[in-house]
């Protein structure tokens, strides 16, 4: 992206009212948010669930003096962005409804077509959740997961520090911008995290620490995983939050049993007695559960018939579709950043082919 695009993407992300769910609407209609904010200008907004309201807020947004000094400050300290419309933006918070429309990042990572694990629990671990930190990533190690958490005292650092000890790649994701690091005592292993993983975080350097935008990052630690592990939590806290979050998601929880009598158990029952997570006692149950262990063919697919010649456009989404599986049409007009309608009469055409098989829910897959 140009500077341009950034300081719209920016701009965006800012605008009181536009949460991430409504911002993707904006953007299966118009190819860019520069688009969205001219459109707005001109009252030439019509997207459903898109009222009055937000659409003054567009017009009359007036921060961009803000936008530009956050510009400035990524600049400065070589902060990457990364946009829903990017091939690396992580494939399953993609599919999070209420995922970031775009995070910052310092490391070097990618986990599309990885195995992602997020561990999260209570801050004030015990030797016995310790241990089930330390005994759990160990034991995936095999599998040479990416292990993700919050770099929060407790069972975050715990888990991160396993990670590295086992060489693994860790993403921690954070609740503040990069201005900082909190807790501070935690600045060396972040540091080290960057050599083998990175950090993640939706917010600007000028937010303020706030234990809502802590609350908020969890759905990215639930989002980008394949499961999420429990290790250790009270009746309430963050832990349980994004247990939560990650169930609303359909992703796998996992969470680790604890005596009756232990207070920081009782939150890691409590889900599993209400179904709300499977049972674990090792790294086999994850790798079981997760059939890691066992080893899937993938059925050849059929070749494309020679004779039928694709479109510029057609290709871009035949291409899409053959790295990415079995796609919604929201997703691909995101992606391809191509309006819902134009894809809409492009997948008919493809299909009329026989190039592509349309499913239930408007998703759609090569045949």
């Amino acid at each position: 992206m140009n500077r341009e695009d950034i300081f719209y993407w920016l701009a965006l992300q800012k605008v009181s009212g536009i949460g991430d769910i409504s911002a993707k609407k904006l953007l299966r209609h118009f190819q860019s948010p520069k688009e969205i904010f001219e459109a707005a200008k001109r009252n030439a907004i019509n997207v459903p669930d898109i009222g009055t309201y937000m659409i003054s807020q567009l017009k009359n947004f007036d921060e961009f003096d803000r936008v530009e000094d956050e510009l400035k400050f990524i600049e400065q300290n070589q902060i990457k962005i990364t946009t829903i419309f990017d091939q690396d933006y992580p494939k399953k918070l993609f599919h999070a409804p209420d995922g970031p429309i775009l995070f910052f990042s310092k490391g070097n990572f990618n986990v599309n077509n990885r195995k992602v694990i997020s561990i999260v629990g209570t801050r004030n671990i015990t030797a016995y959740g310790r241990r089930m930190v330390k005994e759990i990533v160990e034991g995936l190690k095999a599998y040479h997961p990416i292990i993700v958490s919050g770099l929060a005292y407790g069972v975050d650092i715990e888990a991160h520090l396993s990670a590295l000890e086992n060489d693994l790649e860790t993403i921690g994701v954070l609740g503040h911008g990069f201005q900082r690091i909190y807790p501070a005592i935690h600045r060396k292993i972040a540091d080290k995290m960057l050599q083998k993983g990175g950090l993640i975080t939706e917010f600007w350097h000028t937010d303020i620490v706030d234990r809502n935008n802590f609350l908020k990052r969890n759905r990215i630690v639930a989002g980008m995983a394949d499961a999420v592990i429990i290790i250790e939590s009270g009746e309430k806290g963050g832990a349980l939050v994004t247990a939560g979050i990650a169930n609303s998601y359909n992703r796998d929880v996992f969470a680790v049993p604890g005596r009756i009598s232990d207070v920081y158990s009782k939150g890691c029952n409590n889900l599993i007695k209400n179904n709300q997570a499977q049972l674990i006692t090792s790294a086999t149950d994850i790798v079981r559960f997760l059939n890691w262990d066992v080893q899937v063919r993938q059925p050849k697919n059929p070749q494309l018939n020679l004779f039928v010649d694709l479109s510029d456009d057609e290709q871009k989404i035949f291409d899409f579709l053959q790295y990415n599986g079995k796609t919604s049409l929201d997703d691909l007009s995101i992606h391809l950043q191509m309006p819902v309608s134009k894809i809409a009469q492009l997948l008919l055409q493809m299909e009329l082919n026989n190039i592509i098989n349309s499913l239930s829910g408007k998703y759609f897959e090569l045949i």
